[in-house]
């Protein structure tokens, strides 16, 4: 049994709309060993390692069923159980999730086991360690050599992958904030392995650590973390505080604890979660060793006045006190039988005691400060208490430590909630915790005295929200409450556009579009990801991590994403929900790759875009593809979008008040109009949009409906939508490798990044649109990884529509020989009844380009599909035929006349606002879909 392949998604795929983890498991021999076979000892011993297991539903959804599966029959097969144990493993370390799905493959004995996931470390580490368990109890003639250790034991690997998850896991406190922010539809990012969290997306983000926020003064911070200025500040304000001194040698310690008056308290100057405290402290020499425990967290060590009475923490939040519980420390209580050490696995059962922060109370541990401890006491781990008698382990009251909370904030006496409030008022916290000491916190510390030992800046929340005893209390929701008011905004409206072609183009018409009207969008695409139109980050950027770095920026206040086939297939979508997602088309492209081999899988994929949008799914209804998404989003509004004013489903969908983006003729050109509940809504006309070719690229005048269609289902206004799309053109800085137009030699250079057939077919066709007075010459090619079919496909688009072919390979041969992708094409050609005195086979796409150039004489079309974009762009604008320089260029008109009658210039006042970034760019090779 062995483990072929592993894939991690982030979010929605696939497989499911949250994290989980695929593995393609082969069982091999154990395909034949199903639970049954395997017999009781398998099942027995697997429950008795994970006993949890027993409460596993599975397909019979009810506890036990799981069980069930395993014995009843020839019983289940070892993915399956994989599944279960990976997810138990989770829950064991305090995850709760839920969610499996193992499917046999087209390949014998192998399993494709889906499993969910909260971090992902964690939940390889589970699936691996699923893996070893498994294996442990299997006969040893069915183990694989090397898959157990000699010297392994599961309670040891158990209790090392809960530590190990607990480290990568947020801790309780941050945690209990994330779930109430998510109760409140806040959404959240983790920034780091640690406890820094962002909260809601773009411009309207707060962050948190733990529980510092983003609005915590660093001042306090400081101050809090002072014990000695602490100490000052409250006490100058009258509130109660012990007497203290900071000393740095152990016999000033002995001198301070002499002045101040025994019992005393050592502890660290800067210390936390009750680290190197040592309490009630009444020799010099228990001083001296208590200053030296202080010293192992700190330079410096305070020696304090010891307050009688019980440990209490009360947390105040935004100038409320929120919550108060009573903390006692660890210890057990005897019962004339028991030694202590017994009496401590005792305790340990407690269903609630855990390792670190698994559950919501902590282990109690034998160790140097319990030996302590006993010592006082004059008893060891082997002593028989009598019954009743209570030894405390612990010094502090530490939940981390094994301590217990009782929630103790319904009995709080108003002048020690003012106290409280006053105190974290002082140091200038937003959230804060005071350490108070008093005999009865239902009375006043007037009365009864008491003492503030130490204000926290980075409160605990495990105590509050899980006590050992009375009520939980919500303390993260106020905190929540306070970043984001109610009523303020959290979330950034995000778009999301996928299909095999058209998708970057659209992609920046949409961000064009949103950037005329006002906002600062955020947007990934295939060559970076750009903020408010400068590029940030370049390279492929299509996948989730792109997403994240755009929702992560503080500056903007709305994402476009494009979001590729590839993306989906490795890890998923970024988020997980967008307001508005399109899809443009589905088209034979990268079949054959990571198991997509038809155009239904393919559709499936792309479909994940529509089925997480919330707000509108923007379809092609022309593709039969696309429009079979409509049955598979939740999406409040369907909009269609259709070149075909005869479209039948559309038109009903209108007639029903739906909305709809179609293609209507009229008396000047082509109109883009928009209807939406029974409205009517003429838009643009396609000669007035550049991108459009004067109507004559109809691929982008659907990439301008389907833009439109977007910008109108986010709420942004008519007129904004008309200067956006007037206002964008295809120029190779805006759209690099979309359509670009050279026009400055004696013939004209259309430039496309075209690679399937769809793509390489729309530009044919509109190189038959374009009026020509010469020859039609064309540079084509095709990814190696692609089918010989699909290549041949890519030849045919284009055979029979030019004069003179030129056929080549990309630099990157992806396991071709070098001329293999033009000799399959030429004969291609050749099939479809090109001459074959028409077809020129260059191989490196530098010379191909320039072979083209060189035939290139006025009046003339080169249509060029180039890989290396940059560098191709720079050989056709640097290009100049042997004699001299180039001839001078000629006017727009010369070689794409159309009827003045429906021709219209465009005012100045069109372009005003258009920014162009005349660095140039940067493009990977890698293509995407």
């Amino acid at each position: 049994m062995r483990i072929l392949d592993r894939s991690i998604y982030v979010g929605p795929s696939l497989y499911a709309h949250f994290p989980v983890i695929r593995l393609e498991l082969d069982l091999a021999e154990l395909e034949d060993w199903p639970t049954a076979k395997l017999g009781p000892a398998f099942i027995d011993g697997l429950v008795a390692a994970l006993p949890g297991l027993a409460g596993h539903g599975c397909s019979y959804r009810e506890p036990g069923g799981f069980i069930r599966r395993m014995t009843e029959g020839e019983g289940t097969w070892l993915g399956h159980v994989l599944e279960h144990v990976a997810i138990e493993l989770q829950n064991v370390a305090g995850e709760d999730v839920t969610f499996g799905k193992t499917r046999s493959t087209d390949k014998p004995g192998v399993y494709s086991v889906v499993y969910e996931y909260v971090q992902k470390e964690e939940g390889v580490a589970a699936g691996e360690l699923a893996m070893r368990l498994l294996s442990s109890l299997l006969p040893p003639e069915l183990r694989t050599a090397g898959s157990v250790p000699d010297d392994w034991q599961w309670d040891a690997a158990r209790d090392e992958f809960i530590r190990y998850a607990q480290r990568r896991a947020l801790g309780p406190s941050t945690m209990s904030l994330v779930r109430a922010a998510e109760e409140r539809g806040i959404p959240w990012l983790r920034l780091n392995g640690q406890s820094l969290v962002q909260l809601g997306h773009g411009k309207f983000q707060q962050r948190i650590q733990a529980t510092v926020t983003g609005r915590t003064p660093h001042i306090a911070v400081e101050l809090a973390s002072d014990k000695e200025e602490t100490n000052k500040i409250l006490g100058t304000l009258g509130l109660p505080v012990p007497r203290q001194e900071l000393v740095q040698s152990e016999s000033a310690a002995i001198r301070a604890a002499r002045k101040i008056g025994f019992p005393v308290v050592t502890k660290p100057y800067n210390g936390n979660h009750g680290r190197g405290i040592s309490i009630c402290l009444r020799t010099d020499d228990e001083v001296v060793e208590g200053y030296n425990k202080a010293k192992e967290i700190s330079r410096s060590v305070i020696v304090e006045t010891f307050l009688e009475g019980d440990d209490h923490r009360l947390l105040v939040v935004n100038g409320e006190l929120v919550a108060a519980t009573r903390r006692t420390p660890g210890h057990v209580v005897g019962d004339g039988a028991h030694t202590i050490a017994q009496l401590v696995e005792i305790v340990n059962q407690d269903p609630r005691r855990g390792v670190g922060h698994e559950k919501v109370l902590t282990r109690i541990e034998i160790d140097a400060q319990a030996q302590m401890m006993m010592a006082r006491e004059g008893v060891d781990a082997g002593t028989v208490l009598d019954a009743g008698r209570v030894v405390y382990l612990r010094s502090t009251a530490n939940l981390s430590t094994g301590g217990t909370a009782t929630d103790v904030t319904d009995i709080i006496h108003p002048d020690n909630r003012d106290m409280a409030v006053r105190a974290i008022r002082a140091i200038g916290l937003d959230v804060g915790g005071v350490d108070f000491l008093t005999t009865n916190i239902a009375e006043s510390y007037k009365a009864i005295g008491g003492g503030i030992c130490e204000c926290n800046a980075a409160p605990g929340f495990r105590m509050h929200v899980a006590p050992s005893e009375g009520t939980p209390r919500d303390v993260a929701g106020p905190v929540i409450d306070m970043l984001f008011p109610p009523g303020a905004p959290s979330r950034v409206p995000i778009a999301a556009v996928t299909g095999t072609n058209g998708k970057t183009t659209t992609a920046r018409m949409l961000a064009h579009i949103t950037k005329m009207a006002g906002y600062t969008p955020g947007m990934t695409t295939t060559d970076g990801v750009y903020i408010d139109g400068q590029r940030t980050v370049e390279g492929d950027m299509t996948g989730p991590v792109s997403a994240r770095m755009v929702l992560a920026d503080p500056q903007i206040d709305l994402a476009v994403l494009e979001t590729a086939r590839g993306g989906l297939l490795r890890a998923g979508m970024g988020v997980r929900h967008v307001n508005v997602g399109a899809v443009l088309n589905v088209q034979s492209d990268h079949l054959g790759i990571k198991g997509i081999d038809t155009l239904e899988q393919l559709a499936e994929v792309k479909c994940i875009v529509v089925e997480v949008a919330t707000d509108c799914a923007v379809l092609n209804a022309d593709d039969p593809q696309v429009l079979k998404m409509s049955g598979y989003t939740d999406a409040k509004v369907i909009c269609y979008v259709t070149m075909n004013p005869q479209h039948g489903l559309v038109r009903e969908h209108i007639r029903a008040g739906g909305r709809a983006c179609a293609l209507e003729a009229g008396i000047n050109g082509q109109m883009i109009t928009l209807y939406d509940k029974g409205s009517h809504i003429p838009l643009l006309w396609t000669h007035l949009i550049p991108a459009t070719m004067e109507g004559r690229a109809l691929h982008n005048v659907q990439n301008a409906m389907v833009a439109a269609s977007m910008a109108f289902s986010l709420g942004i206004k008519l007129d904004a939508i008309r200067q956006g799309l007037r206002t964008f053109d295809t120029t190779f800085f805006q759209a690099p490798g979309r359509m670009n137009v050279y026009n400055e030699h004696p013939f004209k250079v259309l430039f496309d990044y075209g690679h399937n057939a769809h793509a390489v077919g729309a530009m044919a066709d509109l190189a038959q649109r374009l009026d020509v007075t010469g020859r039609r010459i064309v540079v084509m090619a095709g990814p190696g990884d692609r089918r010989d079919e699909d290549l041949v496909a890519i030849a045919d688009a284009v055979a029979g529509r030019f004069d003179h072919y030129i056929c080549r390979r990309d630099d990157g041969l992806r396991g071709r020989d070098g001329d293999e992708v033009p000799r399959i094409q030429a004969k291609a050609l050749m099939a479809k009844g090109v001459p074959a005195d028409a077809i020129s086979i260059i191989p490196d796409e530098q010379e191909a380009i320039d072979a083209a150039l060189r035939m290139g004489q006025p009046g003339d079309l080169l249509l060029v599909f180039a890989d290396a974009l940059v560098r191709s762009w720079k050989q056709v604008t640097k290009f100049r035929p042997e004699g001299g320089a180039a001839a001078s260029p000629a006017p727009l008109a010369a070689h794409f006349a159309m009827p003045e009658a429906v021709r219209e210039e465009p005012a100045l006042s069109d372009f005003e606002g258009v920014v162009r970034d005349e660095r140039g760019v940067h493009l990977p090779r890698e293509e995407n879909d």
